[in-house]
């Protein structure tokens, strides 16, 4: 019945993408919502897996009223974009891919928006190795995640301000819960130090990265936290980015 509906979504895109891919490949509908301002490499991508894009404002009320007028029309199954075990689930194989290439890993960073790849590498890691310390990461003009970290319950984001355009969106209750119990830290970084750190990446590793994938790695380039004589795992969380708006060539 769900395959006949549809699925639907609110993303800036990383997401769209990967719901948008599912539903073709079980050739289910897919009704993406995307903020008006998400990037053109993300918008086409989603249209190019043969969803339907409904654009809003970019803002989380936005997204959230237009989406459920998507699924009154449409009946379509939301899958969220992370308050979903399920899809906690799927990003934590990241972390064991990379257990099954470094089983010894002292610490491992990785970007925080809404939690879901975050909580879901908490999980992953810490069934496999307890001893692991997990990091989360994030733009200092979007850091609600690491407010919220320090004040024991969830603060809102607001009005954030960052390249990061992946990483925008506050804790649910489900990721804040898993990350309050495993995970280790929240730190972060200046755009500054994300536009560096991609263009490091891109340069020297030769791997296109976007800005938010940037953020944990900025966090060991400038030292944000102490990695001398450790084994630290860094999950790059994404590639799509405009080539037209490179932050690290204005």
């Amino acid at each position: 019945d769900q395959l006949d509906c549809g699925f639907a979504t609110h993303s800036s895109g990383n997401h769209a993408q990967a719901l948008a891919l599912a539903a073709k490949l079980r050739q289910a509908p897919a009704y993406i919502v995307m903020p008006e301002n998400a990037p053109e490499v993300k918008k086409k991508a989603v249209a190019g897996y043969g969803a339907e894009i409904i654009y809003c404002a970019p803002t989380l009320h936005a997204r959230e009223t237009t989406l459920a007028a998507v699924v009154k029309r449409t009946g379509a199954t939301f899958v969220h974009p992370y308050d979903n075990a399920s899809v906690i689930a799927g990003q934590g194989t990241a972390a064991l891919e990379l257990l099954t290439e470094m089983p010894h890993a002292d610490m491992i960073l990785t970007p925080v928006g809404g939690g879901g790849l975050l909580s879901g590498t908490a999980l992953a890691v810490k069934t496999i190795s307890s001893t692991t310390e997990i990091i989360g990461v994030e733009p200092a003009g979007a850091d609600d995640a690491k407010r919220s970290f320090l004040a024991g319950h969830i603060i809102p984001s607001q009005n954030p301000n960052t390249i990061a355009d992946g990483l925008l969106t506050s804790l649910s209750e489900l990721t804040f819960s898993i990350i309050q119990k495993h995970v280790t830290d929240i730190i972060t970084v200046s755009e500054t130090e994300i536009s560096a750190a991609m263009r490091f990446v891109w340069e020297r590793m030769k791997i296109v990265i976007e800005p938010s994938s940037a953020v944990p790695v900025a966090a060991v380039l400038f030292q944000k936290i102490d990695v001398r004589d450790k084994h630290i795992g860094i999950i790059l969380s994404g590639g799509n980015v405009d080539l037209e708006r490179l932050p690290f060539t204005k």
